[in-house]
Formats: C-alpha cells, structure tokens, sequence
C-alpha cells in the first residue's frame, strides 16, 4: 500500500476513469484505483464518483426558509425515489458519550469499529447513503487518558462498495492510522498506538478520495483525558457538525446522490450536526435542569468551520482547540472551530427553556439545519430574567 502522509490532502493528478466504480466493478480494480490515487508525495485528488447515479452539477439555491424543514424546491429537476432505509436512523444521539475515566494509571483500549454504508433520511422523504463508521453519523466517541495504548480493529462489511480506513487526529504515526487501516470490503485490519497527547480530536476516513469518504458521514470523536481527568460536570453531550453535498438543494423529496462539483465548490446541500435535519431537536434534543453544567464536545467532521453559538446562554468556559491543559477561556458568547477541529464548551443554566444551539453562520442554520435544542426544566428566577420563555425567536 502506498504511504499516506498525516493529514495533507494535497491536489495530484490522477488517472483512470472512475465511473466503473459504480457497484459492479471488481475488487482488483478497487485495490488498482487506490494505489494509482496515493503517493506522489501523499496528495489525493477528488474523482467524481457517485454509487448508484452520476453526479449532478445542480447548483440550485436554498430554500431561504427559516425554519425547519425547507419546502421542496419545485425549479429543481426532480430526483429518483427515496430509497427503502437500511438503518431507521442515521443520528448517534447526542447523549452516546462514554463515562469519565476515574482511574490513575494507564490502560490498554480495544475499540472494534465496523464501517458500513447505509440508506438514511435526511429529513423526511428525502434519502441519501451515507458512509459511516458504525452505522451512524458521528461514528462512536472514543475516550481514552493520556497513556493509554489504544488497540483499534477495524472491519469493512462485506456489502460495502468500497474500501475504507481511519485516519485518527490523536494518534502518532503514519496517516494517524490510514496507512495501516486501508481495509477492502469483508476484510478488517488493526493499529496499535499510544495517546500521547490529552485533548479533544477528530477521526475520519483517509481513503481516496478523502474528501469523498468525509463528506458522506465518515468522522467522529477521540477524546484523551488528562492525567487527573476533567472538572466533573452534570451532563456530558456528544455533537459533531458536517455538510452533505448533493445533486438537489435541501428540501427536494427523493433520493439525494453524492455530487462531487458541489463538494469542490463547498457549496453544501445540508450542513448538519449528527447526521440529518433536526436530529438533535424535538425527541432527540438534548436535556438539562436549571443549576446543572453542561459539557458539550463539539467537533466539525466536514470541511466548514463553525461560529458554535448557544442562543440565550454564554459559555462560562470554552477549551479552544480541543486543547484540555491549556486555561479555558471564560465568559464566551460564539467560539470558531475549524474544520477537522474541535472545541469542549461548558455552561451553567440559570433559566429554564429551549436553549438553540448552532452554527451563527446562520444560513447554515436556519436553511441547512445546523441547529440542535437544549431543553431547561426548573423554577424561574425572575431576578436573573422576567419574561416569556417560548414562542418566536
């Protein structure tokens, strides 16, 4: 296999025509596109392919709607059927975060990751086929202590159309990981690595094309505690933030396709916090009670940064950068993550209510849906604020 270089993803010229990868084409020739991809000094450059259709240049604006969801897009040329769904969901809710670690001394991990590619609604009526590290979008949170030796088996199901692997932003060592993981379908691999540096980190898929394998859902979490471990919070919250690029604007009922010339043009279709529209909203909504503090890991798997603001709420501290043993920042009303970048934010509700969190790039959140919900119970102190605690805005 060829080398991959960490985590540059620079442009090279790459040959052979990529339209027969669409499902009937043979493991050899997978395996043969992949070592014609990488190398030249470990640049990967984006190929237009989409399993299941070709790609679209449709470049049709969003909807504008400010809530959720978007009417369909009747100027949009209409698309095939939504697919029958292979998972109901594609959402890892909000609450899947792994306990603290309360132990002092390091440990051996073993974490089984299966990736596999899946039919999910988006929103409703509207599917696309995502790829995914365990089913879902964000794959799981990882947590681990600085230390540790991490132990990573990583399958590749046997339905899959194309190979895989993971590239992890805490690990030490060629690709993060990618080198040793490339995994054809039905197969597996392994990597061993030590967490060598506390801090909140990003994983995703480093097969070419790169961009592609990340676009369509395959990223998460790692999260390596310091030694000593976090301050102890009421409530922990898992939320990563991404974009899907497809061949309609949000909105259009049936089944979204993978389109690369809007990826290029990073002008994405949906911009989304855990998978799909809405997933952290309504019953999926993450909860809390007035005195409780919230720690939220929030990461940006895609490739848009994001201006992470909480309406209604300051965040008392914000450790920049995912970064856990440099002083917090205190006393902030919108931090900037970048992409393939992290951030943990605390804060400490004084008043109940739907709190929104989001992206204040606000098309992003109002057309794209970016957005989640915080839901307060408890008593109102009217010292602290005297008036409606629902309805617009």
């Amino acid at each position: 296999m060829a080398t991959l270089t960490g985590h540059q993803e620079r442009d090279v010229a790459a040959s052979g025509a990529m339209g027969a990868l669409l499902g009937a084409l043979a493991i050899a020739l997978v395996t043969a596109l992949i070592v014609g991809i990488v190398g030249l000094n470990g640049g990967f450059r984006t190929v237009t392919v989409t399993p299941g259709a070709p790609a679209s240049a449709a470049t049709a604006a969003p909807s504008g709607a400010a809530a959720a969801p978007a009417a369909p897009q009747t100027a949009q040329a209409s698309l095939a059927p939504a697919k029958p769904v292979t998972v109901a969901s594609i959402a890892r809710p909000a609450t899947d975060v792994p306990k603290p670690i309360n132990r002092t001394t390091p440990a051996l991990i073993e974490v089984n990751l299966e990736t596999k590619e899946v039919v999910a609604e988006v929103e409703k009526g509207q599917t696309y086929t995502y790829w995914t590290f365990n089913g879902t979008v964000p794959g799981p949170m990882i947590r681990g202590r600085v230390g540790d030796t991490v132990k990573l088996r990583l399958a590749n199901a046997p339905n899959s159309v194309m190979p895989h692997s993971i590239d992890l932003h805490a690990a030490t060592g060629p690709g993060g990981g990618a080198v040793a993981t490339q995994t054809m379908p039905g197969k597996e691999s392994t990597v061993t690595f030590k967490l060598l540096n506390p801090g909140l980190y990003v994983y995703h898929c480093a097969t070419p094309p790169i961009p592609m394998h990340v676009a369509n859902g395959m990223y998460g979490m790692i999260l390596v505690e310091p030694e000593g471990g976090l301050p102890p919070v009421d409530r922990e919250f898992y939320v990563v933030q991404g974009e899907l690029y497809t061949n309609a604007a949000r909105g259009v009922a049936g089944q979204h396709e993978f389109d690369t010339v809007r990826m290029d043009a990073e002008d994405p279709s949906y911009v989304v916090l855990n998978g799909k529209v809405g997933a952290l909203t309504g019953a999926g909504a993450m909860t809390a009670k007035v005195g409780e503090t919230v720690r939220i890991y929030y990461g940006v798997g895609g490739f848009l940064p994001s201006s992470t603001h909480l309406i209604g709420e300051i965040f008392d501290r914000v450790y920049a950068e995912g970064s856990l043993t440099s002083p917090p920042l205190t006393d902030v009303q919108t931090t900037l993550i970048p992409a393939g970048g992290a951030a943990v934010v605390e804060v400490r509700f004084q008043v109940p209510g739907t709190y929104t969190l989001l992206d204040h790039t606000l098309t992003r959140a109002l057309d794209k849906g970016a957005a989640a919900q915080i839901v307060v119970s408890g008593e109102l102190d009217r010292s602290i604020y005297d008036g409606p605690l629902s309805g617009a805005g």
